[in-house]
Parts: structure tokens; C-alpha cells; sequence
């Protein structure tokens, strides 16, 4: 989407490529005034207000940035991965500008796709960290979410759930293949069924990662989808199947990480838990991480860090969630 809102004689364009517009609320029934919100990759959250009669926008509010952000030194752009089964899969990438395509820079990708959730590419004041000191930030906008429609939920979930892992892949292939970075480079993270996708990819394509962190990662699928007396499984049942049912069974177990972990070189990996988490339970990361730990067959760092007081969300403290964000710098600063 290039123009928010056009018509022949008007346009209210947005200058960067990749850029999310939501509604925003209006309690005024009787108005002639639009108000949206909008934020990119490189623009914070913003509020507009549309005038329908005069086709002007005014920027209300904007999320204040300290320490002197400049949106004029980073860039976006969107390009496009081409899946296994010949899908043009999107990429949405921020770095800063100059950077030269020679795969020399580290990269850090981005995915999730699993309940047909968005990952829409958003401002984040806290990558600008990496921006600065040269990582490219990219999301791969893998089949189950919901970015290109229904269809590409459906085609990612239940019987079909092995085309995130495969578009997760070729995102990261072509970005090494277009010299954006190179697999020595790249970062990954995902967390909660981001976690199960960094799991299985992981297991699938080591060598493709240097470093790989996975946040309270649904690593041990077919355990837990087995175990009716857990809250969630059966209400799950719609996203990965029934594993009661044979074929459910045979294929999530292809790809459960936890069940294959194989007597193999991995990449260096952090692992979060928390202790007081209802989705994933703790013993999930734990388990996978001390078969990792007896399988794998090099000396990269395997770091397990299980927040005591925390649940699914990581720590909540003022300061504490940057910590933890901290920490996941400090291991991507490998690179």
C-alpha cells in the first residue's frame, strides 16, 4: 500500500515503503473527520486526523523518541522471498542508511506465523540499538500469519504447518543469497509459537544461523497435545491438530522440536522460561534445552535463563523487561 488515501486530484502519501495504517477510535458519529493511526519501521506511532471534505491530514500525536532520533538516517524497503513450493513469501526490512550489500553485516530475523497473528512492522525504539552499530532488523512475514489474507493462515496451520518452517528458510536464504548478510551473520528469534518455529527450523537448517534465541518456546508439541488435562490443548486442537488422530500425530511429530533433536552441529541458542507460565510451562524449554545440551556435538554456547517470578510475558518490572532484551543483545553482539 503506497497511498493511504487518493483520488485523482488529492493523495496523502506516506513516504516510507513498508508502513502499517490501522483505524483509530472517534467517539463524534456525525463527522466528516477520519482518524488513523500509523507507524513504519522507521516512524514512531502517529496519529492522524483526515479531513474528507478538504482531503488534508493533520498529525495529532506522536510517540516521543528520546535521545535525538533522526528517522532521516534509516531506511525500509520489502522484498520477497520465493518459498518451496514457488510462494513469494514478504520480507520487511530497517537498517540504517549507507550500508553496503556485500553479506559482510549481521542480520536479525524476525518470525512467527502461527493463529493467524500479524507481524506487522512496527516502530521499535529499542532495535535502534542494533540499527546503530550496523544490523540490518528484517520480520519474514511466514504463512500462518495472516498478512496476505486468510488463506495464507490456512496454509500454514494444522496439516500444512511445515510451510512456516520452510518459508522461514527461504526468507533466510534470500537474504543471504541477495548479500544482505551471510549464515555466519544471521540472528534469529521468535518467541512462544515463534519459539516452536525456531525450534524446527533449527533442527532442520543448523548451519543456516549463527545465533538462534528462542523466548518461551512450545518446543515439546506432541507431550503437550497429548495431554488433554492441560487448559489449552484441546482448545489447540484447531491450530496443530489432534495427535490422537494418527496423522496428526505422524506429522506433528515430524517437525515437534523436542523430538527431533539429532547428534548434530547447532548454532549458539538462548532459551527463556518462566516460571509461572500457563501457555508454555517451563518444563518445555527445560527439556529441550538438556537434550540439546547431550546431543549436540559442538562447543557453541546453549544458555537457558527461567525467569522465577515471570509468566508467558518475560518480566514486567520498570526496568527488568530491558534487561531481558539486554541479554539477547549481548548474545546477537557475537556476531
Amino acid at each position: 500500500m503506497r497511498n493511504l488515501i487518493t483520488d485523482e486530484a488529492h493523495a496523502v502519501d506516506f513516504p516510507e515503503p513498508v508502513y502499517t495504517v490501522q483505524q483509530g477510535g472517534n467517539p463524534e458519529f456525525n463527522t466528516n473527520t477520519l482518524r488513523f493511526n500509523y507507524a513504519s519501521l522507521v516512524t514512531p506511532m502517529s496519529v492522524f486526523d483526515y479531513e474528507m471534505d478538504a482531503r488534508t491530514r493533520e498529525l495529532k500525536k506522536q510517540d516521543e523518541v528520546l535521545g535525538g532520533y533522526d528517522p532521516s538516517l534509516y531506511e525500509s524497503e520489502r522484498i520477497f522471498a520465493k518459498a518451496a513450493d514457488g510462494t513469494p513469501v514478504p520480507i520487511s526490512l530497517v537498517y540504517k542508511k549507507g550500508l553496503v550489500k556485500d553479506g559482510g553485516d549481521p542480520l536479525l530475523l524476525y518470525g512467527y506465523g502461527s493463529y493467524g497473528i500479524n507481524s506487522e512492522p512496527y516502530f521499535l525504539s529499542n532495535r535502534l540499538s542494533l540499527l546503530d552499530r550496523g544490523f540490518r532488523c528484517a520480520i519474514a512475514h511466514i504463512r500462518g500469519g495472516e498478512e496476505m489474507g486468510r488463506a495464507w493462515y490456512e496454509n500454514g496451520k494444522l496439516l500444512h504447518k511445515r510451510n512456516t518452517f520452510t518459508d522461514f528458510i527461504a526468507c533466510a536464504e534470500h537474504l543471504i543469497a541477495e548479500k544482505y548478510t551471510a549464515s555466519s551473520k544471521i540472528v534469529i528469534e521468535g518467541g512462544s509459537a515463534g519459539g516452536l518455529l525456531m525450534g524446527a527450523v533449527t533442527n532442520m537448517r543448523p548451519e543456516l544461523f549463527e545465533i538462534v534465541i528462542a523466548k518461551v518456546p512450545f518446543v515439546d508439541v506432541v507431550n503437550t497435545m497429548l495431554d488433554a488435562s492441560i487448559p489449552l490443548t484441546v482448545i489447540e486442537y484447531d491450530e496443530w491438530g489432534n495427535p490422537n488422530e494418527k496423522k496428526f500425530y505422524d506429522y506433528i511429530k515430524s517437525y515437534s522440536p523436542y523430538d527431533n533433536i539429532e547428534a548434530k552441529e547447532y548454532p549458539h541458542i538462548l532459551v527463556t522460561a518462566g516460571l509461572n507460565d500457563p501457555r508454555v510451562h517451563y518444563w518445555e524449554p527445560a527439556k529441550w534445552t538438556a537434550k540439546l545440551r547431550t546431543l549436540k556435538t559442538e562447543d557453541n554456547q546453549l544458555l537457558l535463563k527461567t525467569e522465577m517470578g515471570a509468566g508467558h510475558g518475560g518480566p514486567s518490572g520498570r526496568y527488568d523487561y530491558l534487561k531481558e532484551m539486554l541479554l539477547s543483545m549481548r548474545l546477537s553482539s557475537i556476531c
